[in-house]
């Protein structure tokens, strides 16, 4: 039996994990330039996106519920992606002290990858079936 809502949880979880290689590609291109310290902006700006990412898949994915939970989940899946990022993003400029345009670069890329990696899963999962 076909389970689409495990085939898109499969498919979000695997698109995390291209960001999450993204995020690693672009931190070690600003190491390569221009150090340590932007490596690792860049590598939270986007690990943060991914981390994210992540948690609204797992709460927004989680079975077949009703349409007004389905929605609810959804809402809190994205409300807590983007309280993952903010919270990791304001750790690192205030605590960190990580310069910011190396992690909005990260975060700018690990959006693109996300939503990539998403359309290419899609395309897949519409030609097998």
């Amino acid at each position: 039996m076909h389970d689409p809502i495990a085939a898109s949880r499969r498919s979000a979880l695997r698109a995390v994990a291209m960001q999450a290689v993204v995020a690693l590609l672009v931190a070690l291109a600003f190491l390569a330039g221009d150090g340590m310290r932007a490596a690792a902006a860049a590598a939270t700006g986007g690990l943060a996106l991914a981390v994210g990412n992540g948690f609204a898949t797992l709460l927004s994915l989680r079975g077949a519920i009703p349409a007004r939970f389905a929605f609810a989940a959804l809402l809190a899946g994205t409300s807590a992606k983007w309280l993952v990022v903010f919270v990791a993003l304001g750790i690192a400029l205030e605590v960190w002290q990580l310069p910011p345009l190396p992690m909005l670069a990260g975060l700018a890329t690990g959006l693109v990858a996300w939503l990539a990696g998403l359309r290419r899963l899609g395309t897949e999962q519409a030609t097998k079936g």
